[in-house]
């Protein structure tokens, strides 16, 4: 009994340590050569793995990619959550907008993939692990749009609040996006402040209305 337990676990050791290497060898794909790259062949020859183990282990390519972007997505909440929040809730959107352009330039290849993916996804077809991952970046403005526009009701800063998320990822297909780089008088970081700066200004607006 107990050698069984013994080889159960390293049979569950093995098979982590195959998913684990396969998750490093395709990230490396994708960051070096492109989206268009990561294939099962390609992930097959870049790894020494059979297309069955890569399979057996992920079922699908599109499960394969969604365990990427939810590292994505982890990576870009702990690089904008090294932000210490200021007093000022206007300092501290620009700030988390900067940290959110400036995550995607630099791993343009990275959020292609989860780019490619939202727009070829439906949205309820998305699992509640990864969801709750977008949620967790999504809190961070948030919580700064409460504090900045108290005087407006709840529903008004939470539609609000989502205006500016799918406006921001709307613009993160121009930000990873190279076609542009030849354009030296286009600053991608500014493009976002200045869209937050219109954001913020129209629900200034919408304050003194209320």
């Amino acid at each position: 009994m107990i050698d069984d337990d013994k080889d159960l676990k390293l049979k569950i050791f093995v098979k982590e340590q195959i998913r684990k290497n396969l998750l490093k060898v395709g990230r490396k794909l994708v960051v070096e050569k492109g989206v268009d790259f990561l294939t099962a062949r390609k992930l097959s020859e870049a790894s020494n793995t059979s297309i069955g183990t890569i399979y057996n282990q992920f079922a699908t390519m599109d499960n394969f990619i969604l365990e990427q972007n939810m590292q994505t997505l982890d990576e870009m909440y702990g690089f904008m959550s090294i932000i210490i929040p200021d007093k000022n809730p206007f300092a501290n959107l620009n700030r988390y907008v900067d940290a959110f352009s400036s995550f995607i330039i630099h791993n343009p290849n990275l959020w292609n993939l989860l780019f490619k993916m939202h727009i070829n996804s439906e949205a309820s077809s998305l699992p509640f692990a990864y969801v709750k991952k977008i949620k967790r970046i999504q809190g961070l403005f948030d919580q700064q749009i409460s504090l900045m526009f108290k005087d407006l009701d709840f529903p008004t800063r939470r539609l609000s609040g989502q205006v500016l998320e799918m406006t921001l990822f709307a613009l993160s297909g121009f930000l990873a996006s190279n076609s542009w780089d030849n354009l030296r008088q286009v600053n991608k970081q500014n493009v976002c402040k200045l869209l937050l700066g219109t954001f913020l200004a129209g629900l200034n607006s919408l304050k003194k209305v209320k």
